[in-house]
């Protein structure tokens, strides 16, 4: 078996674990974050947020497939054992 440092190696399911619960953290700010951008905007003086809260969904989006990806390869690896 090699050691190379340039190879990758599998997460632990506790590295795993981390990363999803940093993601479901992070997702949580941008679900906040989104829903006062929301409560800011005033129709009747021309406010509006649509490009950050765009924005801010795709990120919302991209977190949950970060963490629905490691869920399932957390899930592979306990069947695998």
């Amino acid at each position: 078996m090699s050691t190379n440092p340039n190879e990758s190696k599998l997460p632990t399911p506790e590295e795993l674990e981390a990363e999803i619960t940093a993601f479901s953290k992070e997702r949580t700010e941008c679900e906040t974050k989104a829903k006062e951008l929301l409560l800011q905007e005033d129709p009747l003086k021309g406010i509006f947020y649509p490009q950050e809260i765009f924005q801010i969904k795709q990120d919302m989006l991209r977190l949950e497939t970060e963490i629905l990806f490691r869920k399932n390869k957390l899930a592979r690896m306990r069947f695998e054992q």
